[in-house]
């Protein structure tokens, strides 16, 4: 790891007790390592699936179906997810190969968003699900209040 795990916990807000998952987590195919993030990206997709449609349907009973998908697809795109990769400060942390790195693949949006998915995904099998959730919840902090989630349907609709 480039900066100490300790500061990665506090970033996210979770700590690990199997730090393979983490590891496995933060590395991108490109490291040749026995095992890369993406199968752990495919599952952390489907936490992140879960938890904000469960948040939304739970504290939004007055929005309609159309506008919780659209708010939802708003929550977990990849200018959202890569954003929230940046403020956890995931792009110091990820493993990759020379050419790659180089190549400043920890700064591109595609990665940051599969590498935060990926995180997600160990901490879901490392301490369940509520405690994605909750990483889920600070990672993405204002994002799910009220007013934000107006302002992005109203600039939705004008599209």
């Amino acid at each position: 790891m480039n900066r100490p795990v300790r500061q990665l916990y506090e970033n996210i807000g979770y700590r690990f007790r199997d730090e393979a998952l983490i590891e496995q987590a933060l590395t991108h195919p490109s490291c040749q390592a026995q095992s890369d993030y993406q199968r752990l990206e495919f599952l952390g997709d489907a936490v992140l699936e879960l938890a904000v449609s469960e948040y939304l349907y739970r504290a939004r009973p007055d929005m309609r179906e159309g506008d919780l998908t659209r708010a939802r697809a708003y929550l977990v795109r990849e200018e959202t997810l890569s954003a929230a990769a940046e403020r956890a400060g995931l792009s110091g942390f990820i493993r990759m190969g020379h050419g790659e790195s180089k190549g400043g693949g920890a700064k591109k949006a595609s990665i940051l968003c599969d590498v935060f998915e990926s995180v997600l995904a160990a901490v879901y099998l490392d301490g369940g699900i509520e405690e994605a959730v909750r990483v889920i919840y600070h990672a993405l902090d204002g994002r799910l209040e009220p007013g934000a989630l107006e302002d992005l349907l109203v600039m939705e609709r004008r599209r």
